[in-house]
């Protein structure tokens, strides 16, 4: 057991927004900190990274933020924060926690406003050099086919009755409306449908914002990247995910847009109305949650299933225009773009856990986190049981991507979740007062020979590499602790940024 190890270090936190005393985090195995159980918290808080990355981590309030999670009832284990986490709306961003289902609840901060935020790769048989000459024109032709940017729609208008069907039936409708093929339900989580979802649970607001929005990429950390396999790590596993040096592939991440964001306030502000008892007892009232076996837990469970069903859908129907762009640029069949597989994000599951006392049915929240379940689990598609969940773990636009596969060791540290990406290391804003769109733009070109395709500059100035952490640093940190195995690199040719 990881308390039986001598401990190495001690690292001291200050908590202001819990008490005034001073927490201590124990290395209690190389890459693993805990920090005690004390004052209202009930269980341990736990964060998987480096030194390094720590240190990082250590420069806003994700620790604090760590520490109030794990006052919530019901909360199993540990309050969890992986490599890339940094600091979010009441849960870190990197945050993982499991609530039983009876004794504990579901909290929608702990989901986050852009419900199922997540993240395809989709695989080609073409090699970089056969893109390399035309990849100005392909990254031209997907920015007109797929509208991305603030405040940009969808090309494509939905009846009410038509989203209804969207948010119940997930990606089975985009594939019955011509946007897909059958087998690509297959190799996505979930297979891209969360049953239970119920249409009726959503704010005719939040109906009204996602009429427009199904098929559009929105702005932020959302991105199309045209992407190339680099160093492989593991050839056996490459070949099992049907992946060889040099090949390209395109990554898409986008969420539920406005239509998540305004699920997510909606329960919210319902939530903390009415459970102010609640809220008055917590250290931080966005950790606001409904009591398992309560209505309330009940109608944001299905309401969240919906906006996670809705982001299934636009990342199936921007693959649909993506597959049609490759098509007219590089003469690709439809079919010829394999999708490898798809992750979520920014989601709660009901999930079956091993716990300190036995199993638990549990709300696992993975807020900007990934799942990683290992060889052998009934919920990894059949083509890579044998070998593991593929993960995918997008970095920034310099430093590309990793394809890692879930490990055992996942279910027992992490309630079978790795990080999701690298992390930010700064806000938005003081990245656009650091950086200048158009020189990273130019930068990227020059020296690394990547594409840069964007909305606005500002943008780009946000999501410059610098603001954010060593991708290498938090993937490494992942394999070395067991919850993901490192597969391969992917390397960004070229990327289109809201």
């Amino acid at each position: 057991m990881f308390l039986e190890v001598i401990i190495k270090e001690k690292v001291s936190i200050i908590n202001s927004g819990v008490c005034d005393t001073m927490s201590e985090l124990e290395e209690v195995d190389e890459n693993i900190w805990e920090m005690k159980k004390e004052g209202g918290m009930n269980v341990p808080g736990r964060v998987y990274a480096s030194k390094k990355l720590l240190e990082q981590i250590k420069q806003d309030r994700t620790l604090e933020q760590i520490k109030n999670v794990a006052h919530l009832p019901g909360i199993q284990k540990h309050s969890i924060a992986m490599p890339d986490a940094h600091q979010g709306y009441g849960f870190p961003i990197g945050g993982v926690a499991a609530l039983d289902t009876e004794e504990g609840g579901i909290s929608p901060g702990g989901v986050g406003y852009d419900i199922n935020c997540g993240v395809r790769l989709v695989k080609t048989p073409l090699k970089a050099s056969e893109v390399r000459g035309k990849l100005k024109e392909l990254l031209n032709v997907l920015f007109q086919k797929i509208p991305s940017g603030v405040g940009k729609g969808s090309r494509f208008s939905l009846s009410k009755n038509e989203l209804k069907e969207v948010l119940e039936e997930g990606a089975e409708w985009a594939i019955e409306n011509g946007y897909g093929v059958e087998k690509d339900l297959k190799t996505v989580e979930e297979n891209g449908r969360m049953s239970g979802a119920d249409a009726g649970e959503v704010s005719e607001k939040a109906l009204n914002r996602g009429k427009e929005q199904v098929g559009c990429l929105g702005a932020g950390n959302h991105f199309l990247e045209i992407e190339k396999v680099g160093n492989i790590d593991n050839e056996e596993i490459a070949k099992e995910f049907g992946l060889q040096e040099d090949q390209v592939c395109l990554m898409i991440h986008t969420g539920s847009r406005g239509f998540g964001h305004q699920v997510c306030t909606d329960y919210l502000r319902e939530t903390e109305k009415k459970y102010k008892n609640v809220v008055r007892k917590l250290p931080d009232k966005e950790l606001v949650y409904a009591p398992g076996g309560s209505k309330m837990a009940d109608r944001y469970f299905k309401a969240m299933s919906c906006a996670v069903n809705f982001a299934f859908v636009n990342r199936q129907v921007i693959m649909h225009q993506a597959r049609e762009a490759f098509g007219e640029v590089l003469g690709l069949d439809y079919e010829d773009m394999e999708l490898l597989y798809g992750v979520c994000h920014n989601v709660a599951k009901k999930e079956t856990h091993k716990t300190n006392d036995g199993r638990r049915k549990v709300y696992v929240h993975r807020k900007g986190a990934t799942r990683a379940f290992p060889p052998d689990h009934k919920k990894v598609p059949k083509k890579y049981r044998k070998v593991g969940q593929p993960v995918l773990i997008p970095g920034n636009m310099g430093e590309g991507s990793y394809l890692l596969r879930g490990k055992e060791k996942s279910m027992e540290l992490s309630f079978g979740t790795a990080p999701h990406g690298s992390g930010r290391t700064m806000s938005r804003t003081k990245a656009k007062g650091k950086f200048w769109g158009e020189t990273v733009a130019r930068d990227l070109k020059e020296k690394k020979d990547i594409l840069v395709k964007a909305a606005s500059m500002p943008v780009v100035a946000e999501e410059a590499p610098g603001a954010y952490k060593n991708l290498r640093d938090v993937v490494d940190v992942s394999d070395d602790i067991g919850v993901a195995e490192k597969v391969l690199k992917l390397d960004t040719m070229g990327v289109i940024k809201g």
